[in-house]
């Protein structure tokens, strides 16, 4: 499932993120690559576990919790700290999957990614190209939002970014393992969630329709949820 999440920082909430990352140490995008991604990457990136780093990430990571659409979509067991890069003078990244696992470094902490997020920290007309091109079932996405907009999709999906040839394209990018491990049944999940919303919103909370989709949906996420 691909999905864009409007909002997840308001334009206040983008300004200070960046205001905490700008002055930060950028440093070879390549810091965090897998050997078939290294090949194809060329940008810079926040250098991780620095007190800019934290501060902005931690930013974010309050954003997300505060907002029920990323909840819904994602349900998230574990987040990834966010990481930061840009892209300037030409600079891409060529088509690429992620990797599987990802490790903190110096820590226990790891994940299974599941979903890959990209949230955007740049007016898209301050920047030409840097559009985010997903290998979708449907053929090619592309994807280039709003600052403080972010799009969710399956870290299994082959993706790129083209080419930056104007201005500098900023971002946050980070993975998720989700509750729900199989993207079938999380998209079961968040359709029959928004369902369940829209009867609720025209019926109210108590109808007995409401009450049992609603068990429904949890007794789904109850059989499928790794937790």
């Amino acid at each position: 499932m691909l999905i864009a999440i409007p909002d997840i920082l308001d334009a206040d909430g983008v300004a200070r993120v960046r205001a905490a990352i700008d002055g930060g140490e950028w440093v070879d995008g390549n810091v965090t690559s897998g050997p078939q991604a290294a090949l194809a990457k060329r940008n810079q990136q926040l250098l991780e576990d620095t007190p800019a780093a934290r501060k902005a990430g931690g930013m974010i990571l309050d954003a997300l919790g505060r907002s029920p659409l990323f909840v819904a979509a994602a349900l998230p067991l574990k987040v990834f700290p966010p990481l930061f890069n840009r892209y300037a003078g030409g600079q891409d990244f060529g088509l690429h999957v992620d990797n599987a696992i990802r490790m903190k470094r110096g820590t226990d902490f790891r994940i299974r990614s599941d979903l890959s997020a990209t949230l955007f920290l740049e007016d898209p007309a301050a920047y030409e190209g840097g559009e985010l091109v997903i290998e979708d079932q449907f053929g090619p996405q592309t994807v280039k939002l709003p600052a403080g907009h972010m799009i969710l999709y399956p870290a299994s999906s082959l993706h790129r970014v083209t080419p930056v040839t104007r201005g500098v394209r900023t971002a946050s990018f980070f993975w998720l393992q989700s509750m729900i491990r199989d993207d079938g049944e999380r998209r079961t999940l968040f359709e029959l969630d928004r369902a369940v919303q829209a009867v609720a919103a025209d019926r109210g909370q108590d109808d007995a329709a409401v009450v049992q989709l609603t068990g429904v949906y949890h007794n789904l996420l109850r059989r499928w949820a790794d937790a």
